[in-house]
């Protein structure tokens, strides 16, 4: 018995989506092409059901447009440019993760740290660039966004960076290596000053580790979601998951 063909309403039902939506999906190569019936209306099957599906549950892990890549990977077949996005994905979330872990040290280090007594007063534009391993022009650009505030001479002009001006500086540096846009770390920055202390910038650390807590767990997720879908479009070839599993026992 033929199964009843779906129509894009029965597909965006289950997800509390419009119509169109489905109909864009397949636009994009997100879904694979529908059959048309004599009338010309789309008629999808459990197949495009199951892409569906795979493609909204990799969406909170991958981000759209990577998703979107893989469900148009599988759609074609290309098991090479399929893996080396989940590869390239994974790859990407544990460099955040080891940011993150290098903002936590820093932060560490930036609150334990005594204070030598031979530590000058302020540095130069040129000494903090060099310790923070960055070209002046970019801590004159982030003077420009709020972020830094350092003293000027009043007759030379000359920027002085005086130990808390460092420490934002320090800590701009490793949020803009998590990935924060410029405006974010501004906000930032102004909470601390306001906080006097490093508490703000523990609740942003928190805040991103339960960001790629989740990340992770959705990804974790999705893999199950995905690999149904290549089952159910090639049904003879075995399911990934079912052939680790076997595998190992």
């Amino acid at each position: 018995m033929t199964p009843r063909a779906l129509r894009p309403v029965d597909l965006a039902r289950e997800h509390g989506l419009s119509a169109q939506a489905v109909r864009n999906y397949e636009d994009d190569g997100i879904l694979p092409p529908a059959e048309r019936s004599a009338s010309g209306y789309r008629q999808y099957t459990a197949v495009h059901a199951q892409a569906l599906r795979a493609f909204l549950a990799l969406r909170p892990g991958y981000g759209h447009r990577t998703a979107a890549e893989l469900l148009r990977a599988a759609n074609r077949g290309d098991d090479e440019v399929l893996f080396r996005l989940i590869d390239q994905a994974h790859a990407e979330l544990l460099h955040e993760r080891d940011v993150l872990d290098q903002v936590t040290v820093a932060l560490g280090d930036l609150t334990a740290a005594p204070v030598p007594d031979d530590r000058p007063a302020e540095l130069s534009i040129g000494a903090l660039a060099h310790q923070l391993g960055m070209h002046p022009a970019s801590l004159r650009k982030w003077e420009d966004a709020g972020i830094l505030r350092p003293h000027r001479d009043p007759i030379t002009g000359r920027r002085g960076y005086p130990p808390d001006v460092v420490r934002d500086a320090h800590v701009a540096r490793q949020l803009r290596r998590g990935g924060y846009p410029l405006r974010r770390i501004e906000q930032f920055v102004d909470q601390l000053r306001a906080a006097g202390d490093t508490t703000a910038l523990e609740d942003v650390l928190a805040e991103w580790r339960v960001r790629l807590r989740r990340r992770s767990g959705a990804m974790l997720a999705a893999g199950a979601h995905l690999d149904d879908y290549l089952h159910t479009r090639a049904p003879d070839r075995p399911s990934y998951a079912y052939f680790t599993f076997r595998k190992v026992k």
